[in-house]
C-alpha cells in the first residue's frame, strides 16, 4: 500500500494575519534605529516648539508688540513638527530598505509568499507606532509652548477653537510622513534614493514653487505635500489655502500613491 507523502513544513504552516503583524512589530521594536529616530522626533517636536514659543513671546514682550488677529499661538507651539518629520520619514524609509540591504526581506517573503500582506502589516504597525509617539509629542509641545507663551500673556488653552484638532492633526501629519517614506522605500529599494525623493517632495518642491510666477504659485503651492498637510496644524489659515482636513487628505494621497507604487514593485520584482 502506497504511503501518502506528508506535507512539508513550508506547506503545512502559514502565517496568519495576526502572526504577520506580530512579526513586523517584533522587527520594528528590535531595531535600535526605531527608538533613536522616534525619540529624536519627539525631542525635536517638543523642544523646538517650546523654544520657538518662548522666543516669540519674548520678542512681542520686549518690543511692546500686541499680536494681531492672525497670530496663531497653536501653530507656533507645533513648529517643531517641521523638523521632527525628517526623523519620522527617514525611519519609514529605513524600515524596508534596511531589509533589502541585509537580505532579511527574503526571509520575510519566504514566510509570506503573497507579499502584499508584508507591505500591509508593515504599514499598519508603523502607522500605529509613529502615531502614538507623535500624539504624545504634539500634546506636550502644545502644553509646553503655551506655557512659554502664557508667561508673556499670549498663550491659549486646549479648548480654544481648532487647538485640539491641530494637536491630534499634527500627529496624523507625522504619521503620514512616515508612511510616505515607507512607500518610497518599497518603491525605490534604495536608502539614498528614497530619502532624497522624500526630501525633494517635502522640502525642495515648495522652494521651487516660489520661483514660479505669482499667478501660478497660488494654484500650485497649496497642493504640494507639506503645504497641504501642515494646514491641519493651523488654526488661522491664510485666504485661499486648503481647509485643514482637505489638506491632510491631499497629503495622504501622496503617501497612498507611494505605497501603491511600492506594492506594484514588491509584486513584480524579485527580492
Amino acid at each position: 500500500m502506497t504511503q501518502l507523502a506528508q506535507p512539508s513544513p513550508a506547506t503545512r504552516y502559514h502565517l496568519s494575519a495576526p502572526g504577520i503583524l506580530r512579526s513586523e512589530w517584533i522587527k520594528l521594536r528590535s531595531l535600535r534605529s526605531t527608538w533613536i529616530s522616534l525619540v529624536v522626533a519627539a525631542v525635536l517636536a517638543i523642544g523646538l516648539g517650546v523654544l520657538f514659543s518662548a522666543l516669540r513671546g519674548n520678542d512681542f514682550s520686549h518690543h511692546g508688540v500686541i499680536p494681531g488677529p492672525f497670530f496663531d499661538p497653536v501653530a507656533v507651539s507645533l513648529r517643531g513638527v517641521y523638523l521632527a518629520q525628517v526623523a519620522v520619514g527617514v525611519l519609514g524609509v529605513l524600515l524596508i530598505t534596511g531589509e533589502y540591504s541585509t537580505g532579511m526581506i527574503r526571509a520575510s517573503l519566504t514566510a509570506v509568499p503573497r507579499r502584499a500582506p508584508v507591505l500591509l502589516a508593515k504599514t499598519a504597525v508603523y502607522a500605529v507606532a509613529s502615531y502614538v509617539v507623535a500624539v504624545v509629542a504634539t500634546f506636550f509641545a502644545f502644553l509646553g509652548g503655551q506655557a512659554a507663551l502664557g508667561a508673556y500673556g499670549f498663550g491659549v488653552s486646549l479648548s480654544s477653537p481648532g487647538a485640539l484638532r491641530a494637536v491630534f492633526g499634527g500627529a496624523l501629519y507625522l504619521m503620514v510622513v512616515g508612511l510616505l517614506g515607507l512607500g518610497l522605500g518599497f518603491a525605490l529599494r534604495n536608502t539614498g534614493g528614497a530619502i532624497a525623493t522624500l526630501f525633494g517632495l517635502l522640502l525642495i518642491l515648495p522652494a521651487l514653487a516660489q520661483a514660479l510666477p505669482s499667478s501660478w504659485q497660488d494654484h500650485i503651492d497649496k497642493y504640494l505635500p507639506m503645504t497641504a498637510g501642515t494646514q491641519i496644524m493651523v488654526t488661522k489659515p491664510d485666504a485661499g489655502s486648503l481647509s485643514p482636513w482637505t489638506g491632510l487628505l491631499v497629503f495622504a494621497c501622496y503617501a497612498l500613491a507611494a505605497l501603491v507604487a511600492g506594492a506594484i514593485v514588491l509584486r513584480r520584482r524579485d527580492a
